[in-house]
């Protein structure tokens, strides 16, 4: 644990607060106010709704859209200017004297706006894709965000085709269609999904320019399924019943040795996200939910699971997502949970601050052991640390959003954040972590690299991902 833990000091007074947002926007006259109000009516929008009585009409098939504009309604033949997700149509010089789009034009699923630009960040090897957390707001990842990982592609699979199967060491071997999940009692939790390899590449120097290289393998979802409790109470565990092996439908035929406990308790197999099915690179038509435990090891395209009385030491628990503790030349198997971490999403990497004045310090904090119980800042590199707001809900196994204000003064910083969860585990340094399990200055990844992560604001209000000192 570095520095020490203070009250706020006076940087975050209310007063002083309550000046630097004073000071913010840009200041107009009454004047100006009612002359843009004045500007904005138009006669004619007494009769601009195609409900409005008086112009009844208006609702004929074709009349409506004659009236309007097509070209304000309908999007563009090229589409090559909108951003992933959006759709690019003419903008107005004022939108309100101008109708806009029908409903129904985007064909009935729904698009971001246009101006919306942030997308998912996809590595050189096109293996893994990155939530841009420097973009999020609340906690939730929308699913179109939520990050990738793959180990041989993304599979098309027919749902109507797909079978979960249980077997091994049970009374009664069981296949399920997604149909038959449904037919279960479901839950929905809010939990948040990490790759155990998040930041692993950071934790000798800093590599990556911004958060959404270092921390992007973590998202946050609502996530909607079937215990998996319940399925195996179906088929009668045998006594010797110890571990499970989950086996999923892609190229890689990817599986991971589970033990039964955390199958008993609160592990899901889901086929919701969202509110809506997950999609196909989360693992459409159902997967695995392990909650707090390393991403890898809830796999996707779930079409098997069989039970045994001892791990079955596959592949990507043995030559992978293991820790390496390169002072002994061993590893560690079997690390499972995701330990509490936490990142400031703003301001950081290849971010620039304006100018001196108040910011709002915000990011995101998560534990697999639980909730989230305090998150501390630092404005001066880990000598002196403050209690951050967190942001309401506070949910166990989730991120949780935490903010601090703070005045910048325009000379150079380092901000820092550090969370501790309800068992009372802290986040470490990367000292702290190079310390227990020895340094890595090539080869495999450094698997569960929680470290404190630092950003540098320079006087000229840059900000640039930092080593630790």
């Amino acid at each position: 644990m570095t520095g020490r833990s203070t009250e706020p000091r006076d940087l975050a007074r209310p007063q002083a607060i309550a000046e630097a947002l004073g000071r913010l926007g840009e200041p107009i006259t009454e004047a100006q106010a009612r002359d843009v109000a004045v500007r904005q009516v138009c006669d004619c929008q007494a009769g601009m709704f195609a409900l409005a009585p008086t112009r009844r009409g208006l609702l004929g098939s074709a009349g409506l859209v004659a009236a309007v504009g097509a070209t304000a309604m309908l999007p563009r033949a090229s589409l090559a200017n909108a951003p992933p997700g959006a759709v690019e149509y003419p903008v107005p010089e004022d939108p309100t004297k101008e109708p806009g789009r029908l409903m129904g034009v985007d064909g009935g699923y729904g698009s971001r706006s246009q101006f919306e630009t942030d997308v998912r960040w996809v590595n050189p090897t096109r293996s893994a894709s990155f939530t841009p957390l420097q973009a999020s707001y609340g906690t939730i990842t929308p699913s179109g965000l939520h990050y990738e990982r793959h180990h041989a592609g993304i599979p098309t699979i027919d749902p109507g085709r797909h079978r979960l199967i249980i077997h091994g060491m049970v009374e009664r071997p069981i296949k399920y269609s997604l149909a038959d999940l449904k037919r279960f009692p479901t839950v929905s939790r809010t939990y948040f999904l990490e790759c155990s390899g998040t930041t692993g590449s950071e934790i000798m120097k800093a590599r990556e320019p911004t958060v959404q290289r270092t921390h992007g393998l973590v998202s946050t979802s609502e996530w909607t399924g079937v215990p998996l409790s319940t399925l195996l109470k179906q088929t009668g565990l045998k006594p010797s019943a110890a571990w499970v092996l989950a086996e999923g439908s892609d190229a890689a035929v990817m599986t991971r040795s589970v033990p039964i406990d955390k199958c008993l308790s609160d592990a899901l197999v889901v086929f919701a996200q969202n509110g809506e099915a997950i999609r196909p690179e989360q693992g459409y038509p159902m997967r695995l939910f392990l909650p707090g435990w390393e991403g890898n090891i809830s796999i996707k395209w779930l079409r098997r699971l069989e039970v045994s009385d001892k791990p079955f030491y596959t592949r990507e628990e043995t030559s992978k997502y293991t820790d390496l503790i390169t002072t002994t030349g061993k590893a560690r198997i079997f690390t499972f949970t995701m330990e509490a971490k936490s990142v400031i999403t703003f301001p950081s990497g290849e971010m620039n601050l304006p100018g001196p004045g108040f910011y709002e310090i915000t990011g995101l904090a998560w534990s697999g052991r639980g909730k989230i119980a305090r998150v501390e800042i630092s404005t001066d590199g880990g000598k002196n640390w403050s209690l951050a707001a967190l942001q309401d809900p506070v949910l166990p196994i989730s991120q949780t959003r935490f903010r601090f204000p703070w005045i910048w003064d325009g000379t150079p910083a380092v901000i820092q954040s550090r969370a501790t969860d309800e068992t009372g585990y802290n986040q470490p340094t990367h000292q702290q972590l190079i310390d227990e399990r020895g340094p890595l200055e090539s080869g495999p990844l450094f698997y569960h690299m929680n470290g404190i992560q630092s950003w540098a604001i320079a006087a000229d209000g840059s900000v640039k991902n930092v080593h630790p000192t």
